[in-house]
């Protein structure tokens, strides 16, 4: 069996405002009218032969994100492996191995990154079965992306000897400059790197073992010591921070003896940045992406995305405007890439605009700020059907909740309260609370919070149905 194995750790810092720490690109609708990246890369894999169950590596932070996309597209059989600090890519497949040989001794893995585009679904499907062949030789296979321009903003491979329809690998080749991306171009014998892989997850165990021992090691036991309680698998922090950091390219490809390229055409991007969304949107007869409310005159060739305003330009070209309720990114697509540099500084200044979006999402539904200043804040929550907020205290806040619509059973302290549209509860400080939906329809609540202290981590929690208590 195929085991695919969709690594769903990245940030994707050069598409903020709208991806964001708490919500990376991955999971967000970057194309209009298309399902998420992260749904993309399952779906486009119906269709293969001997098709296993996926296996998701993802932030513990993004655990409902993804459990909820995959329940979107109707995956319901999923393994989810919650990484609980960042090791690349050579650590995290390490665990994905040892889930898939839990169920098959001899399965494959299909190593895929949750952020990419793949539009010839057909070739992809290809190239696949070609590296499934030559994995179950106990080869370690990388998809090549056969080059389209002189790039370099990706690393390369370059090829060696024919083995078949692939290729051995030569080397493993940082990104170039200008000159020397041209003359890989113009070679024939580069691709770009694209991160993808297939082989057994017995081959790749063997030769990280081989090559870095340290990490088969860390990795195993924090594998032996993680908790699996229904689609969540829980990596003990304490074992796998213990591992060394190194991606697959570094710490197995470069180093055995098995390595081979496939080569694809298949029309790939890793969307990166904001030009390279443009370059793959639908545009109208100006060259123009226009997503949301937005007005333009004398605009041509740019993106404008606007998220909760109107946004009008005027007068530009080659531009991107990405608008949403709490920042604006104005920018040229030249300097797109340059927007990670942008979110270093916002870091910096401890900005909360590059972790939390304007709407965050939560296992029961979500939450916006929709007003704060000194002392106070206002929100909009929405409680999902069935759903329920944990049994929590704060230490230095109260709340005024205040019902909008739907029907909210409300635990304040001693008393259990029913509220519908137009009533209200007052929570003091340090009183147990909590909210919940019983109903069929969505629970909209007002939340005015005051206090001398209005953070997020200001929470107790004793009760949850989300397992958000250690």
């Amino acid at each position: 069996m195929i085991y695919p194995v969709v690594m769903a750790g990245g940030t994707g810092s050069r598409l903020w405002p709208v991806s964001r720490d708490s919500l990376p690109k991955q999971f967000v609708e970057l194309l209009p009218g298309k399902p998420t990246l992260f749904q993309q890369t399952l779906l486009r894999l119906q269709g293969l032969e001997k098709l296993a169950e996926p296996i998701v590596l993802c932030n513990e932070a993004h655990r409902f994100l993804a459990a909820e996309q995959l329940n979107d597209i109707a995956i319901e059989q999923a393994a989810i492996i919650l990484e609980p600090v960042v090791r690349n890519t050579a650590p995290a497949v390490a665990l994905a191995a040892m889930s898939a040989l839990e169920k098959q001794k001899d399965a494959v893995l299909l190593i895929l990154a949750a952020d990419h585009l793949i539009e010839k679904v057909d070739v992809f499907h290809q190239a696949i079965s070609r590296a499934v062949d030559a994995a179950e030789q106990g080869q370690l296979v990388t998809f090549g992306i056969v080059p389209e321009r002189p790039e370099t903003g990706y690393g390369y491979i370059r090829r060696a000897a024919p083995a078949g329809e692939l290729f051995q690998v030569a080397e493993f080749v940082e990104k170039p400059d200008a000159a020397r991306a041209q003359a890989y171009l113009d070679s024939g014998d580069y691709y770009w790197n694209s991160g993808m892989f297939v082989f057994r997850a017995d081959s790749y165990l063997r030769e990280l073992e081989a090559h870095a021992v340290e990490i088969f090691n860390c990795c195993t036991k924090a594998f032996q010591d993680s908790q699996a309680e229904q689609l969540f698998r829980e990596i003990p922090e304490s074992r796998f921070a213990e591992s060394p950091s190194d991606s697959i390219d570094y710490a197995v490809m470069e180093k055995t003896a098995n390595a081979l390229v496939v080569p694809l055409a298949a029309d790939w991007s890793d969307l990166g940045a904001w030009d390279a969304i443009w370059d793959k949107a639908e545009k109208n007869a100006d060259g123009n992406v226009l997503a949301g409310d937005n007005l333009v005159h004398q605009v041509k060739n740019s993106y404008i995305h606007a998220s909760s305003r109107l946004v009008t330009v005027a007068g530009m070209e080659d531009a991107v405007v990405v608008e949403t309720a709490d920042s604006v990114l104005v920018t040229n697509k030249a300097s797109a890439q340059d927007v990670k540099t942008l979110v270093e500084l916002l870091k910096g200044n401890n900005r909360s605009e590059v972790s939390l979006p304007h709407v965050v999402r939560r296992p029961w539904g979500s939450y916006e700020s929709l007003a704060e200043g000194p002392g106070f804040q206002v929100k909009r929550i929405i409680v999902k059907p069935g759903a329920s907020l944990s049994l929590q205290l704060h230490h230095h806040r109260a709340e005024h909740w205040t019902v909008v619509s739907g029907k909210a059973k409300v635990t304040n302290g001693d008393e259990v309260l029913s509220l519908q549209a137009d009533q209200s509860t007052y929570i003091p400080v340090k009183v147990k609370h909590r909210l919940e939906n019983t109903g069929n329809e969505d629970v909209i609540v007002i939340e005015v919070q005051c206090g001398s202290y209005l953070g997020e981590d200001d929470i107790e929690r004793f009760e949850d149905k989300y397992g958000r208590i250690k």
